[in-house]
């Protein structure tokens, strides 16, 4: 068995039976580009679970060997053990992983309570998506996209190398989750850096488009690239989410009161 990439490992903490928060972390990326976020959330007393998605972690020879079924089975096996614990269940992610919570939204209903997503992807560069069918099966592997960040000094534990077979199941992803984005109804956060140069923030407008929720805020990050979970608008991000979590859990228990 291949070893997991130090700050890699997943991380699970129990806190509240009231609320359980899943994050989703990115293609080619860890448990470690959303650490501290899901720390944050934990230390203000909420469970907590940011799983390590399978072919992730260790290296990128293991990514070509799985697909986005694989993704999204262990973040819903994750919702799911949440589920059983708390009462209510809130999903996030950044860049694929925001891909991942949407589709766990779209398809899981009332038994998700909010989204927050950091510039989620929704599409494929198109140029790439064309090239990828066959060229999957000349070249193995390409240029990797980790550590867009603008803050000195920060970096994000992710693959130098994306397998060429994996990207082309992102861009399979990528269609399934623009189909079933009008499946989203819950309360969303959508949080996305003015400069990103993995994920274009044409996406976030297209998830703001394309869902149903009615309850949506949007957040421009202006300090930030595409890892802005680690970069200088991190904070935000935190304060932001934790904020959008306790209106609604207040909301909720208003609502129950009366």
């Amino acid at each position: 068995m291949t070893p997991i990439l130090p700050g890699a490992e997943p991380l699970r903490r129990d806190g509240s039976s009231e609320v359980g928060v899943l994050l989703c972390h990115g293609f080619t990326g860890t448990p470690q580009s959303l650490r501290p976020w899901a720390e944050h959330l934990a230390d203000r007393g909420l469970t907590v679970s940011l799983p390590l998605l399978p072919g992730h972690g260790t290296r990128w020879e293991d990514l070509e060997l799985t697909g986005w079924v694989d993704w999204y089975a262990t973040v819903e096996r994750e919702l799911r053990l949440l589920k059983e614990r708390c009462d209510q269940v809130f999903v996030c992610g950044l860049s694929m992983g925001g891909a991942l919570a949407l589709r766990l939204a779209a398809r899981h209903g009332a038994d998700i309570s909010g989204v927050v997503v950091v510039n989620p992807m929704a599409t494929f560069p198109r140029l790439e998506g064309y090239l990828l069918p066959l060229g999957r099966h000349v070249l193995r592997s390409a240029k990797g996209i980790a550590s867009d960040i603008a803050k000195e000094g920060s970096a994000e534990v992710g693959y130098e190398r994306v397998p060429t077979r994996a990207a082309y199941e992102v861009r399979n992803f990528s269609r399934v989750i623009r189909a079933e984005l009008p499946q989203v109804t819950q309360p969303l956060l959508v949080l996305h850096s003015r400069t990103d140069h993995v994920v274009p923030p044409g996406d976030s407008a297209l998830v703001l488009g394309k869902v149903s929720s009615v309850d949506v805020t949007e957040t421009v990050l202006e300090r930030s690239y595409h890892v802005a979970t680690l970069d200088h608008d991190a904070e935000s991000i935190f304060a932001d989410s934790y904020g959008f979590i306790t209106r609604l859990t207040a909301k909720r228990a208003a609502s129950d009161g009366a």
